[in-house]
């Protein structure tokens, strides 16, 4: 029996995908495994009994990664699960900021006591004007899941696309539409582009990517839409932007002190994300990999140990070894399992450590687990069948 705790709401189709084997557990204390949206973990001290966290979402910065790799702790993640739901709140934003529907909706809201409106408002209804979205040009920034259903879309749609990915998977390039124009250069979408959408996760290289010196080569009136991270972007240099009237629009999906209320910037209160679509995916994703990790000891999706999978197991025993990279453990751990009927065998590395795998078809020898929890280097042996 495996105990999982939520630190927030799961979705309950998510939750229906555990079967009986599984038991709801109130407290993290005593969990195998771990659900988590939006809780932040960082002061959280995870029980010895952790053996996994799933984020049913794709950011997880609210978790403390490094901390968890150190532990054993592997953490997944669901990118692609909300792709969707934040594809068309992109094209939601994109097309308020073309045209002034907000203005237009709130001008009608504060004049309902007019009992000319109808007249009236043929009059005030071109202050709201705007443009198209056919025919401009869009810069997507990262073509992985969401990237890709943007760049895809906006085709569809009429407009003109460059895409700029230089680390896209061959999953992804083949899924992107041929209209999409690949470019290499990130500074021709901050030169050709009327809009310019990031879709790249946060991490020291792209922190504050869309910088000053980008904003300052963007054309006149451009807009930048930003629902990837609030960091990504130089947010005091877009302000001082449209202040200066050098871009049309900041759109943004994670509203601050900095942005709020501030002329020219439409704020969206993290809505990306928040469709019941996206949370039952991102919820059934997060516990398929939990599952396949606890009864499999498969790694997928997990953003701080390796990808390892050798399908269900069919053996008698299958042992799950995660170790440091920096020690040459492989002929260690092979030798101390030499007395037994090694099937198969899986190791797997990913910067600064290593995940094994092992399906024994014999009976399990106490002596050499032992062996193999005693070597430097060793983090965590798990015997998962």
């Amino acid at each position: 029996m495996y105990k999982y705790a939520c630190l927030n709401a799961i979705s309950p189709k998510g939750l229906s995908c555990f079967d009986g084997n599984y038991e709801k557990s109130e407290d993290a204390k005593g969990a195998d495994a771990i659900l988590v949206r939006s809780a932040n973990m960082h002061e959280m001290e995870l029980d010895e009994s952790v053996l996994a966290v799933a984020r049913a979402g794709a950011g997880v910065n609210n978790i403390p990664l490094d901390d968890c790799a150190a532990r054993g702790v592997v953490v997944f993640n669901t990118p692609g699960a909300n792709a969707n739901g934040v594809k068309e709140m992109v094209f939601a934003g994109m097309l308020l900021a073309a045209r002034d529907v907000v203005g237009g909706v709130n001008w009608v809201s504060a004049n309902a006591d007019d009992e000319n409106i109808a007249k009236t408002v043929e009059k005030q209804k071109k202050q709201y004007a705007g443009t198209e979205i056919a025919g401009k040009k869009l810069g997507v920034i990262g073509l992985g899941a969401i990237g890709n259903m943007v760049a895809n879309t906006a085709v569809a749609l009429g407009m003109e696309v460059y895409g700029y990915d230089p680390f896209i998977s061959i999953r992804w390039a083949w899924n992107l539409d041929r209209a999409v124009h690949h470019v290499t250069d990130v500074e021709t979408i901050y030169r050709e582009c009327d809009y310019i959408t990031i879709h790249v996760p946060l991490m020291d290289a792209t922190k504050g990517m869309i910088s000053a010196e980008a904003i300052s080569m963007m054309k006149e009136n451009a807009v930048i839409l930003n629902f990837a991270r609030d960091r990504l972007v130089d947010e005091e240099a877009a302000l001082k932007a449209l202040d200066e009237g050098k871009i049309r629009r900041y759109v943004c999906d994670f509203p601050n002190p900095t942005t709020a209320g501030h002329k020219g910037v439409l704020l969206i209160p993290h809505l990306g994300a928040s469709t019941e679509e996206s949370e039952e995916n991102c919820a059934v994703m997060a516990v398929n990999e939990l599952r396949d990790y606890l009864e499999n000891g498969n790694i997928t999706n997990s953003v701080n140990y390796p990808a390892c999978s050798m399908g269900e197991c069919r053996t008698a025993h299958r042992i799950a070894v995660i170790h440091r990279a920096s020690m040459d453990l492989a002929g260690a751990i092979t030798e101390a399992l030499s007395g037994m009927k090694c099937a198969n065998m899986s190791n797997t590395t990913r910067g600064d450590y290593s995940y094994m795998l092992v399906d024994i078809d014999s009976d399990l020898q106490q002596d050499a687990l032992d062996k193999i929890n005693a070597a430097d280097g060793v983090i965590r042996v798990r015997i998962v069948k």
